[in-house]
């Protein structure tokens, strides 16, 4: 019969429990009108089922849907329902609602393109009755804790009537917990095995020594970035503040936050005790053949020393050997991670209070939060700058990097205000020739980092520019740099080239898509009069 026809071609979207679970539920409604089986079918889709749904990465790189209507003539990206990995009536909504209010087609259209980008194409798994998630980043068959934090950020306002939505960020969550229990180091891994998905093969992982060892059939990569777990606590935190729903606090993610504890404590110590003893809790250290190339001093990184105010108090910035980029860190307390992990260890206590759990956690947050930021402001600042990284032996790399947690985006993290003096003098700084890797070219400028080159700046470094300034001039110069540069595809890259748009590194990166989504949701109410017909301001879920 139809269903039979339906699931024996076992398209990609038919391995989501989620999806079959609705399309059962569906059928069973309206088995008894057999008369009107398939057309109810496709309507449920959306479109015609898909017996083979393209690779989107494939997609990506070529034009396909119609046209917009504005100059640029930007394509319609998004895969049809049947192929999609998660389809929400609430996110549908938004996207109808910021279409009828934005005055330009070509930013409509990015906005219709990037901001379901998460849910249309990265959900790889999701089992509620499992409440286990797999999300991965786009063109890398992995779930990045970083990434998926963000990856969803945009979608917070809705949880709280969208309770599908809710339902797979809490999975997310909870495989998450899962991993940070067992693998607190590592940023980076392979689906959970109740998928039934094959682990993918990571070819920089080769020759790479981790100590503690990993099973690369969990983990997909071990570097060790604290931004990682920052993210964790990013989306745990979210998730609780839009839906007061304090079950995600169960022993599962309660020993997560205590491994994230014991590697903040870790990380927070000098390299040397008092007799030049290397202290070592973690080291990554490549091996021959290894594609990566090996963490300095056995894996152990640059020597930093301890940057609290006094050696009687626990507080100082905490080390980390790998920037959000995945790239080595040059010295080991990278400000901006930092500044992020005071903010969310200042969330985290609050979501405990509110919840009435933990309270001895809450206080441990509540202490490492200010004592961070104490040490942030006492040993990275000089006239006024933020360096990218210190030792806490006096070095400073004043710089920035494009990938978040940066300098530039600590207006984004909650850290500073957009009028504070230091974050203005630091902005001016990052944004001009004495930043190493900004790079202004005639058709494309901005930051980037090593990840790529010194000429390839990344539109993401637009995107923290413009949610750390209320300059409408220089908004609207930001936006329309981005929006002139996706090559004609409508959706954002990593990194674009200033000489030639047509040189870009990744066609499908669903952070840098939803980065773009969530600041035109900001613009949408904290300047509605630069890009709606009207000046009325919009927020989701209200």
């Amino acid at each position: 019969m139809i269903q039979d026809l339906i699931l024996r071609g076992a398209p990609p979207w038919s391995l989501n429990p989620w999806f079959t679970e609705k399309l059962q539920s569906f059928w069973h409604a309206i088995e008894m009108k057999p008369t009107f089986q398939f057309v109810a079918v496709a309507l449920a889709l959306g479109a015609t089922v898909q017996a083979d749904c393209p690779d989107f990465t494939t997609y990506s790189q070529s034009p396909q849907g119609n046209a917009s209507t504005g100059p640029l003539a930007l394509p319609f990206m998004r895969p049809v329902p049947a192929c999609r990995t998660f389809n929400s009536t609430s996110v549908e909504k938004v996207i109808e609602d910021m279409k009828s209010r934005l005055k330009d087609p070509d930013l409509a259209r990015l906005f219709e393109n990037t901001f379901p980008n998460t849910l249309d194409t990265t959900v790889k798994y999701f089992n509620p009755t499992q409440n286990l998630a797999f999300i991965i980043t786009g063109d890398i068959t992995a779930q990045w804790l970083r990434d998926t934090a963000n990856q969803f950020a945009h979608y917070h306002t809705l949880l709280s009537i969208d309770k599908d939505l809710q339902t797979l960020v809490k999975a997310v969550i909870n495989n998450e917990a899962r991993y940070v229990t067992q693998y607190p180091y590592c940023g980076s891994f392979q689906p959970p095995p109740e998928s039934g998905l094959m682990p993918t093969h990571n070819s920089f992982a080769d020759g790479v020594i981790v100590n503690p060892p990993v099973n690369n059939q969990t983990v997909f990569e071990c570097k060790y970035e604290i931004d990682s777990l920052c993210g964790f606590i990013k989306l745990s935190r979210s998730y609780y503040q839009a839906t007061n729903d304090s079950s995600i606090m169960n022993e599962n993610w309660k020993t997560a936050i205590d491994q994230i504890f014991r590697v903040i404590t870790e990380q927070s110590q000098s390299t040397f005790d008092d007799h030049f003893n290397v202290i070592s809790f973690y080291n990554w250290t490549g091996g021959p053949g290894s594609p990566s190339p090996a963490v300095d001093n056995e894996g152990n990184g640059e020597p930093k020393a301890f940057t609290g105010i006094s050696w009687l108090i626990h507080s100082s910035m905490v080390g980390t050997h790998h920037r959000p980029s995945d790239d080595l860190s040059t010295y080991a307390f990278l400000t901006p991670a930092n500044a992020m992990l005071s903010v969310e260890l200042s969330f985290l206590a609050d979501i405990l209070e509110t919840a009435g759990q933990s309270k001895n956690v809450s206080d441990l947050a509540r202490k490492w939060s200010g004592t961070i930021k104490n040490a942030v402001m006492n040993s990275t600042l000089q006239d006024d700058i933020f360096a990218y990284e210190t030792n806490g032996l006096g070095s400073r790399y004043v710089m920035d990097d494009a990938n978040v947690p940066s300098l530039l985006s600590l207006p984004y993290l909650g850290f500073l205000e957009k009028n504070d003096p230091k974050y203005l003098a630091t902005r001016k700084l990052l944004l001009s020739r004495q930043n190493p890797y900004y790079a202004a070219g005639p058709t494309f400028r901005g930051i980037g980092g090593p990840h790529v080159d010194v000429q390839h700046p990344w539109p993401m470094s637009l995107v923290s520019s413009i949610f750390g300034t209320d300059d409408d001039d220089d908004i609207m110069e930001s936006l329309y740099l981005i929006a002139n540069n996706t090559n004609g595809l409508g959706l954002i890259h990593e990194s674009v080239n200033i000489h030639n748009g047509s040189d870009y590194t990744r066609p499908w990166f669903a952070w840098a898509n939803s980065y773009f989504a969530e600041m035109m949701l900001d613009l949408a109410q904290r300047k509605p009069g630069l890009i709606f017909k009207n000046n009325q301001s919009y927020k989701p879920g209200l």
